[in-house]
């Protein structure tokens, strides 16, 4: 055969699938639907880095294995256009971000198509296009409609540079997740979706899906659920109570002070008639400051000062002083918490400002108990500790006595059980120009009115400078002839709404438009969405996990409640990937120059090397540092795989071949069980391995190299479908069947192989007949028997010979 070429094959079986719509999904009820699904990317003006087509190639590999094993599949990509950078940009040259957005996405295509990836680019979507965001405005109003969006005078987080309010989520740190500047607290009116009614939902709905259990761990942390108790008491010599709440109350005879947060709204009223008033609110003030450059619910350091209240305690602690501490948190529980010596902030706390401290818990060690006693120590463990008041549980271990502590603290009225959440209602609204505009007209006569569903999209003006003001207004607010309208409920005048929507709202019911993304009636067709949702299998960053991920899940549970989708969560089973680094193991961004172009790499080694490698080059959910020099290896072995083709002839196989058939079906069971489990690098190690068996032998059979081309099709689909019609086939490898393996060809007979340190045997082992290399090593490096002549060594090499001895070369 001539010389592999990938630019000529590339370029041919691209234009193939693309004439013959070999990718795009049909709406045939009967096959069995698969719907895969990769985040969607923001088109900035940097392009793709070699990072970002890592989850694609990995859904890639899933779908097109999907269609091989007979499913209709729904692989589909758009883009999440609305967002700070295109309007950034706009402020600084003056395009339009509409345009500079059309350019991007054309140079975002471009990339991927150049990747062979199998979308379905009839399915395209781009939340910036009228045509989309009609819908999301519709979906918006439907909040509106239910009472979860409402308009509320609040602090939020403020970023000084991009002038705009984040939502707690987009602050990380202290600082904006954008830009990085450290953020600022305003008050402001802003819209709000009370995603908290969901909250519980949205944390028992966990267990009903398919989730990576650290994306489950990360969404129930964000939200936060906690099961405690509220004890209501009065404020000494004034006429207030607080209300306090303790997730951790079994050592609730412990209390001996409260804490409140630096910006509780209670504690202007509750230092009234404190003579150093003005102090005391200056110094909470500087707490929060500093608390925000920290991060929201992180301190390094405990602060506080005393308000000069004090609190009577109603489980008969005596009076308990109030003060102000940096680590107690407004918006989690009542913002007022009862301190003990069981908990490790508030023991650091006390220490500090020599506080009072008296523990009621204590380890069943005796010296540590001693410890506990003397208060050299905190202890806090809420299970195994031993009570030792009140005399009601002396003696009985917090942890089994919990429920019990819960009914003794209601029957004798000292407080009542609730169930708080950490999760905050969303902040819906920004201050920009580049987004969606709220749905909303203000009238003086009829108060808030929602635009008629006929007049939507309310769409964006054209404008001549898109910065934001200092006021915090967008910049929409400056354009009278947009603003001032007519109210639709009584014909007067009327304003519109100047907020437009985060880049949240477009991405929060992407996926269901996909379904159906042609229709002008309706977002989706009830038929489209029984057909497609949920969403089979939804991969994504773990940086979007309390972010696009709950929100997407919030709206997805919202519209299940109205009857618009079928079902209660939107994705069945969700993975996340790991980041390419650079090569120093830096993230890769354009500011530190160390960004790789997938086009130069395509140009140099072709789409399928680049897809071969990203697949092969580390674990996929764990990230890994790029290597250039690396590509090499893959792209020897497609030119090893297309030399092989040499030797494929078609003949019977004889009984004494027989044991070729065990190879062909664990390699085949091998790669079908890693690719389910993103073993995508073990996967192709495997195929390795197998492409170099065959290669060792003179003659290879039909079957063999057919069954290793249908293997490596999800992965280099380019060159397999080229040696698939060299090989005489007529209709494509994509729609080939999967091979499947023969459990009975599979071998289950042991054999003995030889365990060798540096050329000499030391003892022996067995593995099933036929146990592919791979196989043979991590069984011989396991051995209790490999760890004793080793010592702790590591070995140089390894060498495996199938059937016969493993050496460890030391």
């Amino acid at each position: 055969m001539r010389e592999y070429d990938p630019k000529e094959i590339e370029a041919k079986w691209q234009e193939y699938w693309v004439k013959n719509k070999i990718h795009e999904a049909t709406d045939d009820v009967h096959k069995p639907k698969y719907y895969s699904l990769v985040e969607f990317p923001y088109p900035s003006g940097e392009g793709l880095h070699v990072g970002h087509p890592r989850p694609y190639i990995g859904m890639d590999v899933v779908s097109r294995k999907r269609r091989m094993e007979g499913y209709n599949v729904l692989y589909p990509m758009g883009f999440d256009a609305f967002g700070l950078p295109a309007e950034n940009y706009a402020i600084k040259t003056g395009i339009h971000p509409s345009i500079i957005t059309k350019e991007n996405i054309q140079k975002f295509k471009k990339q991927i198509e150049s990747l062979g990836l199998s979308f379905d680019w009839s399915r395209e979507v781009n939340t910036s296009d009228p045509a989309y965001y009609k819908w999301t405005q519709w979906l918006f109003l439907k909040f509106l409609e239910h009472d979860l969006a409402y308009k509320a005078k609040m602090t939020i987080n403020w970023c000084p540079k991009d002038k705009i309010g984040l939502a707690n989520e987009e602050v990380i740190d202290g600082k904006c997740e954008r830009c990085g500047t450290v953020v600022e607290k305003r008050e402001k009116e802003q819209w709000m979706l009370a995603i908290t009614k969901y909250a519980d939902r949205l944390d028992k709905d966990l267990d009903l899906v398919d989730f990576s259990e650290r994306v489950k761990t990360q969404q129930r942390n964000w939200i936060g659920r906690s099961t405690g108790l509220v004890f209501t008491s009065p404020v000494k010599d004034t006429n207030l109570s607080i209300e306090t709440f303790s997730a951790h109350f079994e050592a609730f005879c412990a209390d001996t002070f409260v804490v409140i947060a630096p910006d509780h709204p209670l504690l202007s009223k509750l230092l009234e008639g404190i003579q150093n008033k003005e102090d005391i609110l200056e110094a909470a003030s500087k707490m929060l400051q500093a608390r925000m450059l920290q991060g929201h619910d992180e301190v390094k350091e405990v602060e506080g000062i005393f308000t000069g209240r004090y609190t009577v305690d109603p489980v008969g602690n005596g009076e308990l002083p109030i003060w102000i501490a940096n680590y107690a948190l407004a918006d989690y529980g009542t913002g007022i918490v009862k301190c003990s010596a069981h908990d490790e902030r508030d023991f650091a706390f006390a220490k500090k400002y020599d506080l009072y401290l008296k523990p009621v818990m204590f380890p069943e060690d005796p010296g540590l108990k001693e410890r506990v006693k003397n208060l050299e120590v905190c202890y806090t463990d809420m299970k195994k500790g031993i009570l030792s008041f009140p005399k009601e549980f002396e003696g009985r271990k917090a942890g089994d006595a919990r429920q019990e502590i819960i009914d003794y603290c209601v029957a004798h009225n000292l407080a009542r059980p609730e169930i708080k959440f950490k999760l905050r209602d969303w902040v819906f609204s920004r201050q920009r120009y580049w987004g969606e505009p709220i749905p909303v007209i203000h009238c003086e006569k009829c108060g808030m009115v929602a635009v008629p569903e006929s007049d939507l999209p309310v769409l964006l003006p054209e404008v001549e400078k898109y910065e934001p003001t200092d006021t915090g207004e967008s910049p929409l607010a400056n354009i009278s002839e947009w603003v001032n309208t007519t109210c639709p409920k009584c014909g007067g005048p009327g304003k519109r709404e100047t907020d437009t929507m985060p880049n949240w709202a477009g991405s929060s019911w992407y996926f269901l438009r996909y379904t159906d993304p042609h229709n002008d009636a309706e977002f989706a067709s009830r038929a489209a969405l029984d057909h497609w949702t949920p969403v089979d299998w939804y991969n994504g960053g773990m940086e979007h996990t309390t972010l696009h991920l709950l929100y997407s899940r919030f709206w997805h549970k919202f519209f299940f409640d109205i009857g618009l989708v079928p079902t209660s969560e939107p994705y069945a089973r969700r993975t996340s990937h790991g980041f390419i680094l650079a090569e120093n193991g830096e993230k890769m961004s354009k500011s530190r120059g160390n960004v790789v172009n997938p086009n130069s790499i395509v140009e140099r080694y072709g789409a399928d090397t680049l897809r071969l490698y990203e697949m092969f080059m580390g674990p996929f959910e764990q990230a890994i540092s790029w290597s250039e020099g690396a590509l090499i290896g893959p792209r020897r072995f497609i030119e090893r795989v297309w030399k092989l083709s040499d030797k494929v002839g078609d003949r019977e196989m004889t009984a004494s071949e027989a044991d070729r058939e065990i190879e062909r079906n664990r390699t085949i069971k091998k790669v079908s069980t890693d690719i389910e489990t993103l073993g995508f690098n073990t996967a192709v190690s495997a195929l390795m391995m197998y492409a170099n068996s065959l290669e060792k032998k003179e003659f290879v059979f039909k079957t063999e190299f057919e069954t290793l081309l249908k293997l490596l099709a999800p992965f280099v689909p380019h060159v397999s479908e080229e040696l698939w019609a060299k090989a005489g086939n007529t209709d494509p490898i994509s729609l080939a069947s999967w091979p499947e393996f023969d459990e009975d060809k599979l071998h289950t007979e042991l054999t003995t192989l030889a365990l060798q340190i540096n050329g000499k045997t030391r003892s022996t082992f067995e593995v099933s007949f036929g146990a592919l290399e791979e196989e043979i090593r991590e069984i011989a490096l396991a051995l209790p028997e490999t760890k004793k002549w080793l010592n702790g060594a590591i070995p140089k090499k390894v060498i495996v010979v199938v059937g016969k001895i493993v050496n460890l070369v030391v």
